[in-house]
């Protein structure tokens, strides 16, 4: 397993497509959310700034193995995005992995706080982040990618 921060032509395609499959067949989410991660990280990429923006993608031979990404914001807040893992190599440690590097990231940059928003029902997503010390802020329920669902915010003070 490789963990690279170079983002390659063709990488945030294959994380936009990785995001769209998995979390239609896993959580039954629309096409809408393909859209929605497609135009964060379009975003992202159009004002990327290495001091405060990081993007890390876990490879192995089959390709595109996981995901997390940190977008520094001007009030020294970070948020966590795009942090995901093929099904396949989930609980073998790599979603601690990419944790811990993107957290090393923001306190190596000196962020006061990093903030996450996510979806109810991710049970192994949320253990991580309570395990990385993220406590749950906010919630907010109403019609999102094709249901209604319960938005959560968790934030970590640094």
């Amino acid at each position: 397993m490789q963990l690279r921060t170079t983002i390659r032509p063709g990488d945030l395609g294959d994380i936009v497509r990785m995001h769209g499959v998995l979390y239609a067949r896993e959580f039954n989410l629309d096409w809408t959310f393909e859209g929605y991660v497609a135009a964060g990280l379009g975003a992202f990429a159009a004002s990327f700034n290495p001091a405060i923006d990081r993007l890390w993608i876990a490879e192995n031979d089959t390709g595109l193995a996981g995901t997390i990404a940190i977008a520094g914001r001007p009030d020294r807040t970070a948020q966590l995005r795009w942090f995901l893992v093929a099904p396949a190599l989930r609980g073998a440690g790599l979603g601690r992995r990419l944790m811990n590097e993107a957290l090393s990231f923001c306190r190596e940059r000196g962020f006061d706080a990093v903030y996450l928003w996510t979806i109810s029902g991710l049970p192994a997503s949320t253990h991580l982040y309570r395990q990385a010390g993220f406590r749950l802020s906010e919630e907010k329920t109403h019609e999102l990618w094709g249901a209604i669902r319960t938005e959560q915010r968790y934030d970590l003070a640094l």
